[in-house]
C-alpha cells in the first residue's frame, strides 16, 4: 500500500507515540513509517536532500532540532489544538515532516491526503495551514472549484522551487496569508518567510534567527536554536539588515560571461512574461566570451522564424549581457521532487 484512498484525519498528540495498526486504518505507510521513525529510541530521523544542485543525500535530523523548528512556525502562525492543517506533501522529504511534527506539537488536527498536483479535490473542511508546491498551488488555480478552495485556505506556505509572476499575481488578490519559505533540508523547513505581495521582495527571519554574508556576498544563517549554530549558503542575497534579505541567484549558476557576472535567475524573472513553455537560463562555453548565456527551452524547438521573433523580444528586455547567444532545446526537463528544474542540459 503506497498510498489510501480519499483522506484521514490524524488528532496527534505530543506525548503519545501511535502504533503502526492505528494509523495505518486511515493513513498511509509513509506517515505510519515516519511516525515509527519519531517515536523511535533514535534522536534523530533520516531526511533527504532535493539533489536540486547535486546528488540527493541522505542525512540525519535531529529530533530537537525538528522540534525547535516547528515551534517557530507554530508561534509564527498561531497554530493551537484548534487549527486545522492540510499535509499533502509526502513524509519522505522534509516538508511533509515537519508538517506532522508542528501537529504533534501543537495538538492541531492533521488533514493527510496523497500528495498530488490538485491536493484539495477530496478536502471539505475549511483549512486553516497549509504547505504546497509551486505546482499544486498552479495547478489548484486552473479550475473554479480548486480555485475557491484555495482561497479559504487560512494560511499558506510555498517552497521547494520558485513561485512563477503569474500565479503570484494571483495570489495577492487572494484573501489569504500567502507566504514563500526560504530554507534547506539542512535547516529542518524553513528559516524565513516572504510574504506574497511584499513589494520589496524581501524574506524575513522566524524566531531569533539573523542573517550575514560571506566574501562571496552569499547568504550566512545563524540558528541560536539549533545545534548547528550557523549555515553557510550558495544563495547570493542583499541583505536589507540581519533579519531580512532578498534573494538574488544561486552563485553556482553565475554566468561569467566577457568578465561581466550574470544571475540566469535575474534574467528569467525578466523574460518570464514571453513563454508559454517552459525554460531556463544556463550557461554555455563560449570562445570569445569564456560562457555566454544561454537560453534552454523544453519541448520542440521553434521554426527559424519564430526563435528569431522571439530574440528580438529578448533585446528589449534584458541588458546588453544578459541577452542569450545560444538556444537550445530539451523534451521534457529534469526535475527534483518538489517540481525545481534541475538545470542540466546534457
Amino acid at each position: 500500500m503506497d498510498f489510501f484512498d480519499g483522506f484521514m484525519e490524524i488528532k496527534l498528540n505530543h506525548s503519545l507515540c501511535h502504533t503502526r495498526e492505528e494509523v495505518l486504518q486511515s493513513s498511509s505507510l509513509q506517515v505510519a513509517d515516519f511516525l515509527d521513525e519519531w517515536c523511535s529510541d533514535t534522536d534523530f530521523v533520516w531526511g533527504h536532500t532535493s539533489g536540486s544542485t547535486g546528488s540527493p543525500k541522505t542525512i540525519r535530523l535531529l529530533k530537537r532540532d525538528m522540534e525547535e523548528s516547528a515551534r517557530l512556525t507554530i508561534d509564527f502562525f498561531d497554530i493551537t489544538a484548534d487549527t486545522t492543517m492540510l499535509l499533502c506533501l509526502s513524509p519522505d522529504y522534509i516538508a511533509g515532516k515537519m508538517m506532522i511534527v508542528r501537529a504533534l506539537l501543537s495538538g492541531a488536527d492533521l488533514l493527510v491526503v496523497p500528495p498530488s498536483i490538485l491536493p484539495l479535490s477530496t478536502i471539505a473542511e475549511r483549512i486553516d495551514f497549509a504547505a504546497m508546491i509551486p505546482t499544486q498551488v498552479t495547478e489548484s488555480l486552473r479550475t473554479e472549484e480548486e480555485r475557491a478552495k484555495l482561497s479559504q485556505i487560512g494560511a499558506l506556505i510555498i517552497g521547494g522551487a520558485p513561485l512563477s509572476s503569474d500565479t503570484e499575481e494571483v495570489l495577492k488578490s487572494f484573501p489569504i496569508r500567502a507566504y514563500a519559505t526560504y530554507g534547506m533540508t539542512e535547516t529542518v523547513s524553513h528559516v524565513a518567510l516572504r510574504r506574497i505581495g511584499d513589494p520589496d521582495m524581501l524574506y524575513r527571519a522566524l524566531g531569533n534567527i539573523t542573517f550575514s554574508t560571506d566574501e562571496r556576498e552569499c547568504l550566512v544563517i545563524h540558528t541560536p536554536h539549533f545545534s548547528v549554530k550557523q549555515f553557510v549558503t550558495n544563495d547570493v542575497v542583499a541583505l536589507s539588515d540581519n533579519r531580512n534579505f532578498r534573494w538574488i541567484g544561486r552563485y553556482d549558476h553565475v554566468i561569467n560571461t566577457g568578465g561581466v557576472k550574470v544571475f540566469p535567475e535575474q534574467i528569467e524573472k525578466k523574460i518570464a512574461g514571453l513563454f508559454a513553455r517552459r525554460f531556463f537560463v544556463t550557461s554555455s562555453p563560449d570562445e570569445k566570451w569564456g560562457e555566454c548565456v544561454t537560453l534552454v527551452m523544453e519541448g520542440e524547438p521553434l521554426t527559424i522564424e519564430e526563435e528569431k521573433a522571439l530574440l528580438a523580444q529578448l533585446r528589449e528586455n534584458v541588458d546588453k549581457y544578459e541577452m542569450p547567444r545560444k538556444v537550445l532545446y530539451l523534451p521534457a526537463f529534469k526535475e527534483t521532487f518538489s517540481g525545481k528544474i534541475i538545470r542540466d542540459i546534457i
